[in-house]
């Protein structure tokens, strides 16, 4: 049941803060379900892509979804994570090397890269934005070879560990593109979708899908972005950022822990 209550936990961060919830889908699914790493970050895709369908709604109907840029971005990001799914995680080996009586398998590589992109995400969340939702917006231009660069990048690390990467795409849509604030967080919203389910269809056709557990987590996912959507008209969402980031940073250091020293 914890994992299920964790699930809407997710949802709200996304429906309240517009993303940082997918960052602990993959922990929840390894550590609350037992679900094994490997296929927890393929189930991870899918939930991530599934919610952010749902999470990019309201954003399509304000009109704060830049399908030029969402194009763009999302081509390299989107062959990127197909290919990562479908050649470079089934060519890990399931045991990578020993040192003593440690042995790094496939399975831990993935939760130690997972555990340092969240240490990543949580810094970018604890700072403080330099932008803001208000400023003026500036003529868009698009710095091609290093969008190019990024989202291969981000696609790259979504293969690999699940996690949508809104904490790095956005950022990049805002320097890069020149996108107001909200409308980065929308757009980002749809490269996640679409990156993120073509990712999970490049699964190995030898990956089994659980898909009656899968259709439950999103439930409570999708449950959990409606709480969160209804919350963001009272709780400035911003101001929640920083303590959602110490606490991904917490979980973090959790994973790189159990899984060197426990």
């Amino acid at each position: 049941m914890e994992g299920y209550l964790a699930s809407i936990f997710i949802g709200i961060s996304l429906g309240l803060i517009g993303g940082g919830g997918s960052i602990l889908t993959v922990p929840v699914l390894v550590y609350l379900f037992s679900v094994d790493a490997v296929l927890a970050t393929a189930y991870s895709l899918f939930i991530v892509g599934t919610t952010s369908v749902v999470g990019s709604f309201s954003y399509f109907q304000k009109g704060l979804v830049n399908i030029k840029t969402a194009v763009v971005f999302g081509i390299p990001s989107i062959a990127s994570v197909f290919l990562t799914r479908a050649f470079i995680v089934p060519a890990i080996p399931n045991e990578i090397f020993s040192v003593g009586n440690f042995t790094v398998t496939k399975s831990i590589l993935l939760m130690l890269l997972f555990a340092l992109l969240m240490i990543f995400a949580s810094y970018s969340m604890i700072k403080k934005d330099k932008k803001t939702c208000d400023e003026e917006p500036q003529k868009q231009q698009f710095n091609y070879p290093l969008i190019l660069i990024e989202g291969t990048v981000v696609g790259v690390l979504t293969g690999l560990v699940g996690a949508g990467g809104g904490f790095l795409i956005i950022p990049a849509l805002v320097i890069l593109s020149k996108l107001p604030m909200k409308e980065a967080v929308g757009t980002s919203l749809v490269i996640i979708a679409a990156k993120s389910l073509i990712g999970f269809f490049g699964e190995s056709g030898e990956t089994v899908i659980d898909w009656l557990f899968l259709s439950k987590v999103i439930a409570f996912a999708i449950v959990g972005i409606f709480i969160g959507m209804a919350l963001s008209k009272k709780i400035d969402g911003s101001k929640l950022k920083p303590a959602f980031g110490w606490f991904v940073l917490v979980i973090g250091i959790y994973i790189i822990i159990k899984e060197t020293l426990l």
